[in-house]
Parts: C-alpha cells; sequence; structure tokens
C-alpha cells in the first residue's frame, strides 16, 4: 500500500498543474476522423481527483462536460463482469497487451477474430455484443452506471456524438464484420455498433469521471453509495489490464512514465487509478499519435510526482 498523499498539498498542487497546462495546447491534434470531435474546442484543459471517501479537488474545466470515447470500454467491461461468467467473457477477448494501435485490422486478421484485449477498439466492440445479447435494456444499464458511480443523475448520452460515430463507421464495422466472418461475433453488426457508440458519446466532466472511477481505488467499493461494484479479485484483475492495455500501443511508455493503471480516450480523457487512495480524471482535446492526451499526460506526470505516489515502487 502506498504512503498516504498529503491532502493539503493537492488542491495547491492542481491548480499549478491547471495553470501550466497551457504550455502544451499548441502541441497534438484533435480527433478529427469523428467530426463531431473535430468541433470541439482544443485549448481547453481540466483535471479532478477523488479519494476513497468521495471527496473531489478539480482544477481548470473540471466540471466541462466530453466525450468520454474509449474510457467507456471499462464500464462497459464492468458490467460484463458483473452479469457473465469469466469463461463467456475471456474465451472470446484475450487479455494480453496489443502493441498495435486501437484499431488495427492486422492483428485482428493474424488471431482469428479474437481480439487481443477488451481495450482495443475490436475488443470493446466484441463486449458490446456480449451485453447486447444478454441484456434487453442495455442502453439504459450503461447510463445508469455512469449516473451511480459518479452520483450524477444528470449525465447522459451526447447523441450527436453517436450520430456523428454510426455515420462513419466503416473501420469499426469492418472489425466487427471480420470478427462475425470468423464465428466470434454473432448479433447484428449494426446492433451492436449502435450500443458500442453510444457508450463512447457518454458526456461527463473530469469530476464525474473521477467519482465514477474512485471503485477501483477502493477495493471495488463505490464510495458515493458504499455498494460493491466489483469483487476485490476483480478489482486487480480490471487494474491490471488498464496498466498494461489502457492507453492503447503506448501502455508501455505510459507505465514507464506515470506508473498507474490508467485509460484514455480519444475525447482528450485520461482516467488513472492510485490503488487504496484516488482515482484521478484529466482532459485535454488535443491528442498525440497514439490517440492519448498531451497535456493531459503531461499533468498526471507531475501530478505523480508532486504528491510521491509511486504504487510500482
Amino acid at each position: 500500500m502506498p504512503e498516504p498523499f498529503d491532502r493539503h498539498q493537492l488542491q495547491p498542487l492542481l491548480d499549478r498543474i491547471a495553470a501550466a497546462a497551457p504550455r502544451h495546447f499548441g502541441e497534438g491534434e484533435v480527433a478529427d476522423y469523428i467530426p463531431a470531435l473535430a468541433e470541439v474546442a482544443p485549448d481547453q484543459f481540466g483535471i479532478a481527483v477523488c479519494d476513497i471517501n468521495g471527496k473531489v479537488w478539480r482544477a481548470g474545466a473540471a466540471d466541462t462536460a466530453f466525450s468520454i470515447q474509449s474510457i467507456s470500454k471499462v464500464l462497459n467491461l464492468v458490467i460484463a463482469m458483473q452479469r457473465l461468467d469469466e469463461p463467456d467473457i475471456w474465451t472470446r477477448v484475450g487479455r494480453e497487451p496489443s502493441g498495435h494501435a486501437f484499431n488495427s485490422m492486422a492483428q485482428l486478421e493474424e488471431e482469428k477474430g479474437v481480439p487481443r484485449n477488451p481495450f482495443i477498439n475490436a475488443g470493446a466492440v466484441l463486449v458490446c455484443e456480449l451485453l447486447v445479447s444478454r441484456i434487453m435494456s442495455i442502453h439504459w444499464m450503461m447510463r445508469e452506471q455512469a449516473r451511480r458511480l459518479a452520483g450524477n443523475p444528470a449525465i447522459n448520452f451526447d447523441d450527436r456524438v453517436a450520430r456523428s460515430e454510426m455515420d462513419h463507421k466503416a473501420r469499426n464495422a469492418a472489425l466487427a464484420y471480420l470478427m462475425k466472418a470468423y464465428g466470434n461475433l454473432h448479433s447484428e453488426v449494426n446492433d451492436v455498433l449502435d450500443v458500442y457508440f453510444h457508450g463512447c458519446a457518454l458526456a461527463m466532466s473530469c469530476s464525474d469521471v473521477a467519482r465514477a472511477f474512485a471503485f477501483l481505488a477502493n477495493g471495488g467499493v463505490n464510495p458515493q453509495d458504499g455498494q460493491a461494484v466489483v469483487t476485490p479479485q476483480q478489482t486487480r484483475q480490471l487494474n491490471a489490464l488498464l496498466l498494461t492495455c489502457g492507453l492503447y500501443d503506448a501502455a508501455g511508455d505510459f507505465a514507464w512514465r506515470v506508473g498507474l493503471p490508467g485509460k484514455s480516450g480519444v475525447g482528450g480523457g485520461i482516467v488513472a487509478i492510485v490503488p487504496g487512495q484516488m482515482s484521478i480524471c484529466v482532459w485535454s482535446p488535443r491528442l498525440d499519435s497514439y490517440g492519448n492526451s498531451v497535456a493531459g499526460l503531461r499533468a498526471l506526470e507531475s501530478l505523480v510526482e508532486g504528491l510521491g505516489v509511486a504504487p510500482l515502487g
């Protein structure tokens, strides 16, 4: 267990990080392959921290809602882990880092339609197919889970983003059809993609995301209501996947630089976990070549250094 952080120094540290963020605003590009995301003002930054008691610290645009995109892959996997037996999930999707781009078709073809892990696009689409085939009201369940975990009943889908993604679905549809060709996806592709895109289009703020993921720092228990979300073992498993697979083919570099389990999204958000202590969300829309927020990565490096939290030793 890492040493407890100094709560008195946290707010001044967040304020300094937010003040320094604009120096990175000229670096990277927004995700212009999704037109609705391309229209987001690129030079914004927010950061929020939620401790295991549910207390939140924030700075910058921490209460501005953004499209969480691939961060939703974790929330969907949690629903699957809550409701399905392990073999139902892990015989159809792997648990290994990909080392390839998040939307790679070459790796999926080579591995005969079995995605390398649930946090690349193919794996996340496969998880959505597991949910679609078993849960009638999956859209409602996804939204209500986000609301409950974050303690915010106003969280909703950004339907404009979901439509934009469906209108430009070709790459993800190709991944889905390839899995279908190998017999690893059974539902109608458009039904599965509709669920996948709606998850990506959840609009949440840094404060929302930090609260929603605090259960992963708290042994699987949501500090907002004291309810168990997943078991302690599943919490360790999810954090292990986040550390090894959460930032696409830059996961190793993120572990080297930040050293925390994390998940990024092309909306510019990154969530990170300090087990036993806190969850963190940063957001800034400009991305590096791997699809990860430039200013967000720098902020997490500064936060880890400033607090001295080092779960890996």
